[in-house]
């Protein structure tokens, strides 16, 4: 418990950093730049073209300022935007003119395309203005249109979705978007007069990427803190309940040729409720639900001693997570949603969020699960309440909750009834982005825990645009466990200082960044004896084409505390208790995204516990643009270790196709081979969005043995769900 008692005493370090760095000067712009919007009673036309009054006599956000390559002096694409508003609707137009001749750069028609491959023009709206939470807008040069929520001051998930209108019309020298929002889909207070607000572009001929109200090139391009204010002419209008149902139903059919069995079909049927309470509280229920269109996980090579992680892709799960999914750190997640009906169906569940009053933010989630084999049903329960303090700080209080639901023979079932997490969070960060921070400590509850069963962190971090540099700390007691999370290994203390510095030349044409770099990280037992250490020198340069290369040099030091095969194939295993030490050489290079074909290379190679190894990692990309794009993604590890412990030359191969034949039609298909586990999986799925938030999905699934192409299962799934307002 030593590592414990130091660790207390760094925890006023850290709390009091958090508020001494909450005077430092702020660098927001919410009184330099101001747009005022007024209402309007004239009929909107969503085309793309802004030739209502409107429009005209509306005030206009223009003069944007370069973002990168640099950040000083006005963009050379200029970009012009308007403002307006009805009951229902906030309007936004924009004038995007091209400086340079030549067709716009679009990887696809792609809903939420990826933002760094497509000419595109965002709107970032901070609705409770708190330079913290807000939603993004986007539309790209060839009308596909993205949107996501922001969370944390500048971190971005597209995998919200709403109903929302946009059109893209083009010219020779200018292309012109159009946007209708929905209040409906938006979350704030009621009686507001004043948002936070930004607008972004990204020309990719120019290589210019640029905001109205001016932000860091250190920070994305949706960083909140240094959004500009829009004023409304009159508070924003209250709302009272409103609901969306969305129900669905699908036809299954799958066939397990490995076990033996025949076709079987399977129908079924379920649905999904939006009650927005308030303009700020949002209720979501859903009653057996489907996930059935979610695209699989994309394979890893296992060469880890621990679980290996898988980000989360249903949809209910996703909207509103931050309160959820920000618990803790990468260490330690008290709550895992993809812990919830991994391998059994989930019945129902509901989930509240929302705003109570100017300061407070609560979060409710709790969902039941059936059973399936040998797994009982289960209770999933998680309750978040979340208190702003200063400008961009917070105190978080949460518990999290894991009960058995099913009776449950004593002589059978040997695992805890139920498993509880509860804890305190401290999240700060100055008004400008450059310092922030995170301590928290959290308890596990279950039958038998004692002191142990905790978790205590702290992080602080400083952004500059030279200068980037983080330390982190965390002790993962050995008997905390959270079933309800994902916990990768407990019983250490961690120490992890990072640096890194940039040089920005002056006149190069060719150079925008370069600079070096130094990583450490120790992992201590609780007797602090040093069981992992990993020390990186590295050294990065990126060039105005947008092209980078990094390289570095890393020394490990691992002392296994259980016996392990360092394949992952089923050999001997190194035993526990013994220490290995090497160095390895890396280097990565990502070519020009904007360019039909692009792609990234990473190759390592040195030691590797008692033997050597040799890694190559690969993605390549060709664009068909705007109809699509071919991709590769290639791992190869050749792993030499001596007699008697398996040596293996581990493969695994992934090529994609993604097509859009409309901006509502998607074909995508990817397959995997991967000869660490005999498996080749083919995903092929089709989506028609016939109307807003509306699908028709048609999935087919197949698993093969790598290396006989002998077939294990195959399924074919066709759903179809509406959204009723």
């Amino acid at each position: 418990m030593l590592s414990f008692k130091r660790f207390l005493l760094l925890l006023p370090f850290f709390l009091s950093g958090g508020i001494l760095l909450y005077s430092q000067e702020s660098g927001i712009n919410r009184d330099k730049y101001r747009i005022k919007i007024n209402r309007t009673n004239e009929a909107i036309k969503i085309d793309g073209v802004l030739e209502e009054n409107s429009w005209q006599i509306s005030e206009k956000a223009e003069n944007f300022i370069r973002v990168t390559p640099i950040d000083t002096g006005f963009a050379i694409a200029k970009t012009t935007v308007v403002i307006t508003y009805d009951k229902s609707y906030l309007y936004v137009g924009a004038v995007c003119y091209d400086p340079l001749p030549g067709k716009r750069p679009v990887e696809s028609l792609r809903r939420d395309f990826e933002f760094n491959k497509n000419d595109n023009f965002r709107v970032h709206l901070d609705t409770y203005n708190n330079l913290t939470n807000g939603y993004a807008f986007s539309v790209s040069a060839a009308g596909a249109q993205g949107e996501g929520v922001i969370n944390n001051g500048n971190q971005s998930s597209f995998t919200w979705d709403t109903k929302w209108k946009s059109a893209v019309k083009s010219y020779d020298d200018r292309w012109v978007a159009e946007m209708a929002i929905p209040f409906r889909s938006l979350r704030y207070f009621g009686g507001g007069e004043v948002w936070g607000i930004n607008f972004g572009r990204l020309d990719l001929k120019t290589n210019e990427k640029s905001a109205w109200a001016p932000v860091p090139r250190q920070f994305p391009h949706n960083s909140l803190p240094h959004a500009g204010t829009l004023v409304w002419d009159t508070p924003v209008d209250k709302a009272g309940l409103r609901m969306s149902f969305i129900p669905y139903a699908t036809s299954t059919v799958l066939k397990n040729t490995e076990a033996g069995e025949s076709a079987k079909w399977k129908w079924n049927a379920g649905f999904d409720t939006k009650m927005m309470l308030s303009t700020s509280m949002n209720l979501d229920l859903t009653v057996n639900p489907d996930y059935s269109q979610v695209e699989e996980d994309r394979q890893q090579t296992n060469l880890d001693r621990f679980e290996l992680f898988y980000p989360e892709r249903r949809q209910f799960f996703l909207e509103n997570s931050d309160l959820f999914a920000n618990l803790g750190n990468s260490a330690a997640r008290p709550f895992f949603s993809r812990r919830i009906g991994l391998n059994v169906p989930v019945n129902f569940g509901g989930r509240l969020t929302g705003r109570i009053g100017n300061k407070w933010r609560i979060g409710i989630m709790d969902m039941q699960t059936g059973s399936k084999g040998e797994t009982l049903s289960g209770n999933f329960a998680v309750a978040v309440l979340q208190r702003e303090i200063f400008r961009r700080s917070s105190i978080v209080g949460f518990i999290v909750n894991k009960q058995i639901t099913e009776s449950y023979n004593d002589t059978l079932f040997n695992a805890s009834r139920f498993n509880r997490v509860a804890g305190l969070e401290y999240n700060f960060a100055t008004e400008d982005n450059q310092w922030q921070g995170k301590v928290f400590y959290h308890q596990s509850f279950y039958p038998g825990s004692d002191k142990n069963a905790a978790a205590l962190s702290g992080n602080i971090s400083y952004s500059s645009q030279h200068l980037k540099a983080i330390i982190e700390q965390s002790w993962i007691g050995s008997d905390y466990i959270a079933e309800a999370g994902y916990i990768r290994r407990t019983g250490f203390y961690e120490f992890a200082p990072a640096v890194n510095y940039l040089f920005y030349p002056s006149g190069s044409e060719k150079i925008i960044s370069h600079g070096p770099g130094a990583s450490f990280n120790m992992l201590l037992d609780p007797e602090l004896n040093v069981t992992d250490r990993t020390t990186q020198l590295s050294y990065i340069i990126s060039w105005q084409k947008k092209s980078q290369l990094s390289i570095s040099a890393e020394e490990e030091f691992v002392k296994l505390k259980n016996a392990f095969d360092p394949t992952n194939t089923g050999g001997v295993k190194l035993a526990a208790g013994e220490q290995f030490t090497w160095k390895i050489v890396r280097a990565e290079f990502t070519s020009d995204p904007r360019r039909l074909l692009n792609y990234s290379l990473n190759t390592t190679r040195g030691g590797y516990f008692n033997g050597t190894r040799w890694n190559i990692h690969g993605l390549m990309n060709y664009r068909l643009q705007p109809y699509g794009s071919i991709g590769m993604t290639v791992n190869y590890n050749n792993i030499s270790l001596p007699e008697p412990y398996n040596s293996a030359e581990l493969i695994l191969v992934g090529p994609t196709l993604d097509v859009t034949f409309t901006d509502k039609v998607f074909f995508t298909t990817f397959v995997q081979y991967n000869n660490q586990i005999d498996n080749l999986n083919m995903n092929m799925r089709f989506q028609w969005r016939f109307a807003p938030v509306s699908d028709l999905f048609v999935v087919y699934t197949e698993n093969s043995y790598a290396e006989s192409f002998r077939n294990k299962n195959r399924g074919l799934v066709v759903k179809l769900s509406y959204w009723f307002n």
